[in-house]
C-alpha cells in the first residue's frame, strides 16, 4: 500500500495509540492537538491546532489522505462543543479533498433493554448527549452520501488500556488493584458488559483509514466477547496477586476521581451499568479479517502499563 499521510485530530489515549499504530503501519502520521506537545513516538509528527479555529485546522491537514476525529471533550461541554467540532472537521476534511474516520461510542443507541447492539441496532438515544451523538452520526453520513466528505465511523464501547485513565475500567481499577487499595465498580457488576481495548480502538481506526471500501457506514471495533464486570475484577486480581477490594457505586455519585460535575453529567448514561451492554463487533472481524486482542491478555497488558506508571 502506498504511503499516505494521515493527520489524528486529539492525543487523548485513542488519537495516540492510534498515531503510533499508524506508524507502525508504514504510513507519515500527524498527531494534532491543542498545545503541539506530548511524548515523542517514533514516526509521528506532531503538531498544534485549535479545531475550533478554522486557519489552524486548516493548516494541520494539509496534505492529509486520511483525517482521523479522536477529539472530545469534558462531559460537560459535549453537547455545545461537539457539534461545532463536527462542522469544523468536516469543512476542513472536504476542503483536503480528505477521508474521514471519526471515532464514536455506543451512546446513540440509548438503552436497548440488554438486546445485543449491532450496526443494525435503530439509534434510539433519549439522553441529552446520547441524542446529540446520534444527530453527530447522521450528520456524519449525510455528508458521504452527498459527497461532501468520505466518512467512516468506529463505535468502541468502554475502552481500557494503557494510557486511558478517565474510563470506568481505568484509574479506579488497575492502580488499586495493584496496591491494595479500594477499586470502584459501577452499577451491577454481574451483568455483561462490553469493554474494548485502545490497542483494539486503534487497529481498527487504522484499518478503516486503510480501506476506502468502510466509508460509508457505522462500524463496531474489534472487541472481546462480554464478561460480567464482576468477571472482569477477577481476572484482574488474579493478575495481580490479591482478591480486588471493591466498592460498588448502585447510582450515580460523586466518588475518587468522578467529581460532582462529572457525575452529574455521566448520571444520564449510568443506565450502561443497570442493563446488560453488549456489543457485536462480528462484522468488522468477518470483513476485515481481525480478530480483538483477548481480554486476559489485553488486562495483563494493561495492569503491566499501569504498574509501570505508578513506579516512576
Amino acid at each position: 500500500m502506498p504511503q499516505q499521510l494521515h493527520v489524528v485530530l486529539g492525543a487523548g489515549p485513542a488519537g495516540t495509540a492510534l498515531a503510533r499504530e499508524l506508524a507502525r503501519r508504514g504510513h507519515r502520521v500527524r498527531l494534532v492537538n491543542r498545545s503541539g506537545a506530548g511524548p515523542d513516538a517514533e514516526g509521528v509528527e506532531r503538531a498544534r491546532a485549535d479545531v475550533l479555529d478554522a486557519a489552524e485546522l486548516r493548516t494541520a491537514v494539509h496534505g492529509a489522505d486520511v483525517v482521523h476525529h479522536c477529539v472530545n471533550v469534558e462531559y460537560h461541554r459535549q453537547v455545545e462543543v461537539l457539534p461545532k467540532v463536527q462542522d469544523a472537521v468536516l469543512a476542513a476534511a472536504a476542503e483536503a479533498d480528505a477521508r474521514l474516520v471519526v471515532l464514536d461510542t455506543l451512546y446513540p443507541y440509548g438503552e436497548t433493554d440488554g438486546a445485543v447492539m449491532t450496526e443494525r441496532t435503530p439509534m434510539n438515544a433519549t439522553t441529552r448527549k446520547g441524542r446529540m451523538r446520534a444527530e453527530l452520526d447522521e450528520n456524519y453520513l449525510a455528508a458521504h452520501r452527498s459527497g461532501r466528505v468520505r466518512v467512516a465511523l468506529g463505535r468502541s464501547a468502554d475502552f481500557f488500556g494503557p494510557g486511558v485513565f478517565n474510563s470506568t475500567l481505568g484509574a479506579t481499577a488497575f492502580p488499586p488493584a495493584l496496591t491494595g487499595d479500594r477499586v470502584l465498580g459501577f452499577g451491577d457488576l454481574d451483568l455483561l458488559h462490553s469493554y474494548t481495548f485502545i490497542d483494539d480502538v486503534a487497529a481498527g481506526l487504522a484499518v478503516l483509514g486503510e480501506r476506502p471500501e468502510s466509508d460509508g457506514q457505522v462500524w463496531h471495533l474489534p472487541t472481546a466477547p462480554a464478561s460480567t464486570t464482576r468477571e472482569v475484577h477477577e481476572i484482574i486480581g488474579k493478575l495481580a496477586g490479591r482478591p480486588l477490594d471493591v466498592h460498588v457505586l448502585r447510582e450515580p455519585e460523586p466518588f475518587g476521581p468522578f467529581d460532582e460535575v462529572f457525575m452529574g453529567e455521566y448520571a444520564e448514561l449510568f443506565y450502561q451499568h443497570t442493563e446488560h451492554q453488549v456489543m457485536d463487533s462480528g462484522a468488522f472481524e468477518r470483513t476485515f479479517g481481525t480478530r480483538p486482542t483477548p481480554l486476559v491478555t489485553a488486562l495483563e497488558t494493561t495492569l503491566d502499563w499501569f504498574r509501570t506508571a505508578i513506579s516512576r
